[in-house]
């Protein structure tokens, strides 16, 4: 489970630093379901939005020493689904328990 509320945590920064910009009037919203297959979550905050795409590899050689999208990176290694939705600023991170026989 730690690793499931560190990629919610992530989610939680980016959209407070980099979708709101940092600007405290602002919100960033959680929306939650639980269930005995794992956990929905969608973190909307009130940014323009971007597009995922454009954030670089942070494995890349080139952009080792740039923090910028291990967050990202995080979120896809402990997660099942991560998938923002247009214009970019609602996030929906899934998890689901393996299926065993």
């Amino acid at each position: 489970m730690l690793f499931r509320s560190l990629a919610l945590e992530e989610a939680l920064v980016n959209g407070f630093r980099h979708g709101n910009k940092g600007q405290p009037d602002k919100h960033v919203t959680v929306q939650c379901a639980v269930d005995d297959a794992g956990i929905d979550l969608e973190v909307i905050d009130q940014g323009e939005g971007f597009d995922p795409t454009s954030v670089p590899d942070p494995t890349a050689d080139e952009n080792i020493e740039i923090p910028s999208g291990r967050g990202i990176m995080l979120m896809r290694a402990y997660m099942t689904t991560v998938e923002y939705l247009p214009p970019g600023n609602r996030l929906r991170i899934v998890y689901r328990k393996p299926v065993t026989a």
